[in-house]
């Protein structure tokens, strides 16, 4: 059954009720609605717990998409749970502050790709470090970079959601810097992730969570870029100063 995934319009939501539509044969659970945000596009799913009516929590051990983008499944962390059932209402909650640390990493991906306009080939959001790689062959100092990525972080700019629909998407084709990872598409619409006031800095399609404005994201720093090929350079970020590497 289709969810109404409300994450992809209030990222902040840590927690919602909902009703469960389906149990799968190994445990997974589906819901009416959700605040759990399932794994896609380089970001991992929520964890989190759902809480019953008499207090008892079931422990989740990731968020996933079934077989279409509109199915999510919620996957108990430790199959000895006791299972609800269809119908039951159900609290979910949210592991806020690792969902915080993956929305601020995520918006920390987007600024790097206005630092470093080149097509990206392949990105991971981690809780600690994430990833950028890049089709480039140019060799850039990383300390230069870190200096560039925190100026729009203390430069405070908003971000937020656009909203086009999945043929808007497809007429502009060039808005998709990523030359592997397609946007999620199929849903109806597609959301703009805007930085900048008139998305000045930044516009495009994107799935994931972020932060409302780009000084939330902290301190950051790259830690590192590898040569993974010829024309491939792969970014790593970190929180923190550079200094906290050593």
């Amino acid at each position: 059954m289709p969810v109404n995934a409300l994450y992809r319009d209030d990222f902040y939501l840590s927690t919602c009720e909902a009703v469960v539509t389906a149990i799968h044969e190994d445990g997974g659970i589906e819901l009416d609605q959700t605040c759990l945000y399932a794994t896609s596009g380089g970001q991992p799913g929520d964890t989190g717990f759902l809480e019953r009516a008499d207090g008892s929590r079931i422990t989740l051990g990731q968020t996933k998409h079934g077989a279409a983008k509109d199915i999510i499944i919620h996957v108990p962390l430790d199959e000895g749970q006791a299972s609800p059932e269809v119908g039951e209402k159900l609290v979910l909650h949210v592991d806020w502050e690792r969902r915080h640390k993956l929305m601020r990493m995520h918006t920390a991906c987007h600024l790097l790709s206005v630092v470093c306009s080149y097509p990206i080939t392949g990105a991971a959001v981690g809780e600690e470090e994430s990833r950028v790689d890049f089709d480039m062959t140019d060799t850039i100092d990383k300390d230069e970079v870190t200096a560039k990525l925190m100026a729009l972080v203390d430069e405070d700019h908003p971000v937020y959601l656009q909203w086009i629909t999945d043929e808007e998407l497809a007429a502009n084709p060039g808005i998709v810097k990523s030359k592997n990872v397609r946007p999620p598409i199929g849903l109806g619409r597609v959301s703009l992730v805007c930085i900048g006031e008139n998305s000045a800095i930044d516009s495009q399609p994107c799935g994931g969570t972020h932060v409302s404005k780009t000084r939330e994201v902290g301190r950051i720093h790259i830690a590192k870029i590898e040569k993974k090929g010829k024309e491939n350079r792969r970014f790593r970020i970190r929180f923190g100063a550079p200094g906290d590497d050593a």
